[in-house]
């Protein structure tokens, strides 16, 4: 069959077009492609590209090669460094069928001894954008794999107070292959950063199929991180999975690097394995501590909605108390600091600003719409300085920036404290509410330290509901208001305790002789109503066969100040006693319990005056003949009870 005329004719143009083509190649060289490339550049970006070494193609579809030496991309006017790129040489994959549709694909890049200098500037701005403003998402070069030999990588971000200098280098062979080492420091959101890791030759930024093995540690600040495994697209991390260790000064410095609210905690260390699929992010059978407190279990963080979602699961075996403290505002140590604050100061010295025992920091509140959290701790064993606590089960809440702890249980002494604590941090200041109760509490086993421990028995129940607000723990209980009410029943105590109590000199002496001896406790009673931090007592009894106590006044929460005045109203004649009300003032970190030194003075005037005339008569004063009556402890049970249920006034203390 014989071709027609007209298409012959075509045929012999473009074969005639591609030769002229070769020959022109052969001729002069793609070098002449420079500057064709370098005006293009400059009229869609506004900036220059400079090709100073010679410039080769390998032409193969889809994908042809470029090869260029001494390459330079100028910055925008804005940033900081002239150049965004510089190398001594590029290879580059170009994918055609991508720059047809006006995407600019390299699907491979290879440069040699490059400096790198990336930077975010104000309203948006990003060098890496190749629009005129540098504002365009689209507007970007897109890079699958990049290899380099050795070269500098900057970062920059004033805004965020950051900037970041980095070394990389490729070593060849060796026992351990090949492989891409990296070491850098800097700044990072104002905090101090340094890096030493080392990854595969090539980095796989998009490629979402071959996970990319990276080891390295890491210090931002105070925290310090060790990783090993691989990252599966190193650009959008579409996949994660690493042995992590992570320790730091609090849980709370991780804010800035995560984006989400952790608590102050003591210095802490944990060691797991962290994967990431999709949107959930897992920190998996790790174990470590905080302070002196051992923790273990699974973290997981789920994105994609309003804002991040944590979910934890965590157990100790052993759980310090005062590793708890932070959780609440309160400073380390602080109950020395105030102990001190309120001894009397030398007279040279400067007069101390009084610290408090109520927990003071206040919670930062900002951060807790950074996240919605569901942890749940569980403790077998705790470790405390005074109280026997055990069994320890917690839950915490935050949603929408309110904090619920429901439930807050301890096993105590025997017995069980419970509590629900709510805390909307939409609010400014805080609105707070909670709700504790107390159930079947050993005396004895609550005071394992105290003279009372060996010699005494009986259950403390008791319940408070209280309401405040303030930005922190103690400044909730300066403005709160509510009920408070203990109640002890059906127990026996140390009779010597009791009789020191009452100032009887004579029966001291004859137990310290004798020895001590239990004594029937009918009932003790707390009963008090709390109104702007000021607690006023309603009813303040401890009734036992031998003494009735009988106290009245107040406690201010706010400024941390006791006044109590405990009267005593003896069953049974004393021979020897100098009965006085006893005052209990100072604050709560020095409490200050003294006699009425009035009335002690009174009776010691009289003794003596009596005594001149007769010695046997200045035994009158402190004859205390009783007898004070049983107080009416089924009601003042009864009352107790209905506290926190009513709002009813409550009856006398006793009768």
């Amino acid at each position: 069959m014989t071709l027609p005329r007209q298409f012959k004719w075509i045929a012999g143009v473009l074969l005639a077009s591609i030769l002229l083509a070769v020959l022109f190649i052969a001729v002069f060289g793609w070098n002449w492609l420079r500057g064709p490339i370098e005006h293009m550049t400059q009229e869609k970006t506004g900036r220059e590209l400079l090709i100073g070494g010679n410039l080769t193609v390998d032409f193969s579809w889809p994908q042809p090669r470029l090869h260029a030496g001494m390459v330079s991309f100028a910055n925008p006017a804005w940033a900081g460094e002239k150049y965004m790129v510089t190398a001594e040489a590029l290879e580059v994959a170009l994918d055609l069928p991508a720059l047809l549709r006006q995407n600019i694909v390299f699907p491979e890049l290879r440069l040699r001894r490059p400096v790198i200098f990336l930077e975010q500037g104000s309203g948006g701005r990003k060098n890496w954008l190749l629009d005129q403003e540098q504002k365009d998402e689209d507007a970007r070069i897109t890079i699958g794999r990049l290899m380099l030999d050795q070269g500098t990588l900057g970062y920059d971000d004033a805004e965020r107070k950051t900037s970041i200098r980095a070394e990389l280098s490729t070593t060849d062979g060796g026992p351990t292959g090949s492989g891409l080492n990296i070491a850098a420091e800097g700044k990072y959101k104002g905090q101090p950063i340094k890096l030493h890791g080392k990854g595969g030759p090539v980095l796989a930024l998009r490629d979402e199929s071959t996970p990319y093995p990276l080891q390295g540690e890491l210090s931002i600040g105070h925290t310090f991180v060790k990783a090993n495994g691989s990252i599966t697209s190193l650009l959008k991390l579409s996949a994660l999975d690493l042995n992590l260790a992570v320790r730091g000064a609090s849980l709370a410095q991780l804010f800035p690097l995560l984006g989400i609210a952790f608590p102050e905690t003591g210095a802490y260390a944990t060691q797991g394995r962290m994967v990431h699929s999709g949107q959930t992010w897992r920190y998996e059978k790790f174990s470590g501590h905080i302070g002196k407190s051992d923790i273990a279990g699974t973290a997981e963080v789920t994105t994609g909605g309003k804002r991040p979602a944590l979910k934890a699961n965590l157990n100790a075996r052993r759980l310090d108390l005062a590793d708890l403290g932070p959780l609440i505002g309160a400073r380390p140590g602080r109950l020395e600091v105030a102990k001190q604050a309120a001894l009397p100061a030398d007279k040279d010295a400067p007069t101390p600003t009084r610290a408090r025992a109520l927990p003071d920091l206040p919670f930062k509140t900002d951060r807790w719409d950074s996240v919605d959290a569901e942890v749940g701790l569980k403790a077998a064993h705790m470790r405390v300085d005074t109280l026997p606590l055990e069994n320890f089960e917690g839950h915490l809440s935050l949603k929408d920036s309110v904090l619920t702890l429901d439930p807050l249980d301890f096993g105590i002494a025997g017995g069980k404290l419970g509590a629900v604590i709510s805390l909307d941090g939409r609010k400014n200041p805080i609105e707070a509410h909670a709700k504790l109760r107390a159930r079947k509490i050993l005396i004895a086993r609550l005071f394992p330290n105290a003279d009372l421990s060996d010699s005494s028995i009986g259950q403390i129940n008791g319940e408070f509901d209280l309401s405040g607000k303030g930005n922190s723990v103690g400044r909730m209980l300066a403005t709160s208001n509510g009920k408070l009410g203990l109640i002890i029943a059906r127990g026996e105590i140390s009779r010597l305790m009791m009789e020191k109590a009452g100032l009887h000199l004579w029966e001291i002496l004859e137990l310290n002789v004798t020895g001590d001896r239990l004594i029937k406790l009918r009932c003790a009673v707390a009963d008090f109503d709390v109104k702007n931090g000021t607690m006023d007592t309603q009813a303040l009894v401890f009734d036992t066969e031998v003494t009735t106590i009988l106290g009245t006044g107040t406690v201010d929460l706010a400024q941390e100040k006791l006044d109590l005045t405990l009267n005593q109203k003896t069953k049974k004649t004393s021979l020897l006693a100098v009965r006085s009300p006893i005052r209990v003032r100072g604050t709560f970190a020095q409490p200050d319990v003294s006699v009425d030194r009035g009335v002690v003075a009174a009776r010691t005037i009289g003794a003596v005056a009596l005594g001149m005339v007769n010695p046997l008569l200045a035994l009158i004063p402190l004859i205390d003949l009783g007898p004070g009556g049983d107080s009416d402890c089924q009601q003042l049970v009864r009352d107790a009870r209905a506290l926190p249920h009513t709002g009813k006034k409550k009856g006398s203390a006793g009768k």
